[in-house]
């Protein structure tokens, strides 16, 4: 080891953290040299975090480092004499990596880590640190069918530690997207939930609040929960361009549907809600949520959030939150077929949907599992 790690947090999570690993890799049957123990897993969050604090010529660095050996990872950059795993290292290496998709490879020899090179492509069961912002750290590692989003396993924001809970509040009752995001999806479906993550990360982008509705196709029964005139009522559009409309999950995004996942990231910027339907075709936008005619208002609602030692929240309408999410519920209570996703300032994310179990409004808080 370089030195002794000092940031307490990753002492207390690096068993949780290693446990998480070593059962993936015994899941997959087979011996997985890159597989990090408790004090692998320590060391790397210690690292990173302490590089997070630092400055390069006046920008925070961000920086993703993949624990894996250079024989082991596709598409790589191998230096040739290694860099020794310091934070003055990491920050001064951290402009080549600052693009999504790109990683800094980590390894051993003998006691001491070390910086090989850097890599566009990692294993499966591979533990990536990704360094967010000063001091927020997020632990993941690439989903099983090696498509969409990176799955998040834990994220550190200096002494707060969240622990992604797969196993979390019945998921038998939960909308598909967080699924996905648990890396529990492997259906036909992947490929549309992964279209909503997406969605949802265009959404947080822009940092002015969304609100997204997702409704069936073919049915005008969500008009009834609308104020008239809708501001911004368009010929429905299909977000799909031919070329990507292959349902397999392991079909690749084209730069047409990115393009238009962005336009509707930015349309959501617009006061008022963005309606979808669930195929993927856009309705209008800049929409005002008002209660149906045929229903109630909306009194209470349970919130839970996929992490460690969470506890499920039944909380009064009035106290989940600004009007984007009375709004979001309450078009939920009256539309139990659709689904609303709610994007606040502050960075938090909430996905509603009815709840036949609970026979009531359900907010799942996604927002540890899309950074």
């Amino acid at each position: 080891m370089i030195s002794e790690p000092t940031y307490l947090a990753a002492k207390i999570v690096s068993h949780r953290i290693a446990a998480h690993f070593s059962k993936q890799a015994n899941s997959a049957g087979a011996g997985i040299k890159h597989t990090p123990d408790a004090q692998v897993v320590e060391s790397l969050i210690d690292t990173a975090f302490w590089a997070s604090l630092r400055r390069e010529e006046g920008y925070e660095p961000k920086i993703s480092l993949a624990f894996v050996p250079p024989d082991m990872a596709g598409s790589s950059l191998v230096f040739h004499h290694q860099q020794r795993f310091t934070p003055h290292n990491l920050v001064k290496l951290s402009p080549a990596v600052v693009q999504p998709g790109i990683h800094l490879g980590i390894w051993l020899d003998g006691d001491n880590f070390y910086i090989w090179g850097t890599t566009h492509d990692v294993p499966a069961h591979c533990m990536v640190v990704e360094v967010v912002e000063a001091g927020l750290l997020v632990v993941k590692q690439k989903h099983h069918d090696g498509t969409g989003k990176f799955i998040n396993v834990a994220v550190l924001k200096g002494n707060q530690i969240k622990v992604v809970d797969d196993n979390h509040w019945g998921l038998t009752d939960c909308p598909g997207m967080l699924s996905s995001l648990l890396g529990l999806s492997d259906s036909s479906s992947a490929r549309s939930e992964n279209i909503l993550i997406q969605l949802a990360l265009a959404m947080r982008s822009h940092g002015r609040g969304a609100l997204l509705l997702v409704v069936p196709p073919n049915s005008s029964a969500w008009l009834h929960s609308i104020v008239k005139p809708i501001n911004y009522l368009v010929e429905p559009h299909m977000m799909l361009p031919p070329d990507d409309r292959d349902p397999s999950p392991g079909h690749r995004f084209t730069d047409t549907l990115r393009k238009m996942i962005r336009a509707v990231g930015g349309y959501s910027a617009i006061d008022g809600a963005t309606v979808i339907t669930q195929d993927h075709c856009l309705l209008a936008f800049g929409a005002k949520v008002a209660r149906s005619p045929h229903s109630l208002p909306v009194t209470q609602l349970m919130i839970t959030e996929p992490v460690e030692e969470s506890t499920v929240q039944l909380l009064d309408a009035t106290n989940i939150g600004g009007t984007r999410h009375l709004a979001a519920a309450q078009f939920v209570h009256d539309q139990h077929d659709a689904l609303a996703m709610v994007a606040s300032q502050d960075g938090t994310f909430t996905v509603f949907v009815w709840s036949e179990k609970q026979q009531m409004v359900h907010g799942h808080r996604i927002d540890t599992l899309l950074m």
